[in-house]
């Protein structure tokens, strides 16, 4: 796994409509090298990079994407609610956006967004496609989730994908999680994040990143800090700041 100081938030989600084809070209055109998005299944097991678990904010649509197939997801607009310039942007899959990051020879992180019961699914599906679609000749993917029958599903079906243990608030068992998971590295929220939880996971030699920065002097303080990696909306500021 390679790390960049700054990994553009579902694409650019500021400059941008998040978790986009046209998101992953302006991370890049902004100078990202690395991306984060989501991924859930549609109702036919495709995977689609999608992050709500309902249509409703990106779309306007009714119905969760779980229960709509790839074909009705396609047809949906999910770019003109982040400016009429995007109208008709459509929801990728992942095989779509994975042929355009590396296109654009961009790294990732992808989060898995699991419906209940479907943790095992989504990792299998997620995992199928890296292993087929992502070139060894680009930086390997980091594969997150806050749900851990997620991880542990992806752990058993493809265990050399690394993984990031994924949390709001680093929890007092944390070590012994990551540990389970296989984890090998920590994705916090930057608000909730204490010092002594950023000066444990680096004690411990674990890459630490955070999420989601949009200030320049926060994102600066936290590199001071030891924090390896920012997630931002605004990855442009955050990489002119740095």
């Amino acid at each position: 796994m390679r790390l960049e100081k700054v990994v553009g938030h579902r694409g650019a989600a500021l400059r941008a409509p998040e978790n986009t084809l046209a998101g992953f070209r302006e991370a890049a055109a902004l100078g990202c090298r690395m991306v984060e998005f989501d991924v859930r299944l549609s109702r036919d097991g495709v995977p689609v990079v999608f992050h709500d678990d309902r249509l409703k904010r990106v779309t306007g649509a009714e119905g969760a994407v779980g229960e709509t197939p790839l074909a009705d997801l396609k047809a949906l607009d999910a770019g003109s609610h982040f400016s009429p310039a995007y109208k008709g942007e459509a929801i990728p899959s992942l095989a779509e956006a994975l042929a355009l990051l590396a296109e654009l020879g961009l790294g990732f992180d992808l989060e898995l967004k699991a419906d209940p019961g479907r943790e095992y699914p989504l990792a299998e599906a997620a995992a199928a496609l890296l292993e087929r679609r992502w070139p060894g000749s680009l930086p390997p993917p980091l594969v997150t989730s806050f749900e851990p029958l997620a991880l542990a599903a992806l752990k058993a079906r493809a265990p050399a994908l690394a993984r990031g243990y994924l949390v709001e608030v680093l929890p007092r068992e944390w070590r012994s999680e990551v540990e389970r998971l296989g984890a090998v590295a920590v994705i916090c929220n930057q608000r909730l994040l204490s010092r002594e939880a950023l000066r444990a996971v680096k004690s411990a030699g674990y890459p630490l990143l955070v999420y989601t920065v949009n200030h320049v002097e926060r994102a600066r303080s936290l590199v001071a800090d030891g924090v390896d990696a920012i997630i931002s909306d605004m990855p442009d500021a955050i990489l002119a700041a740095l």
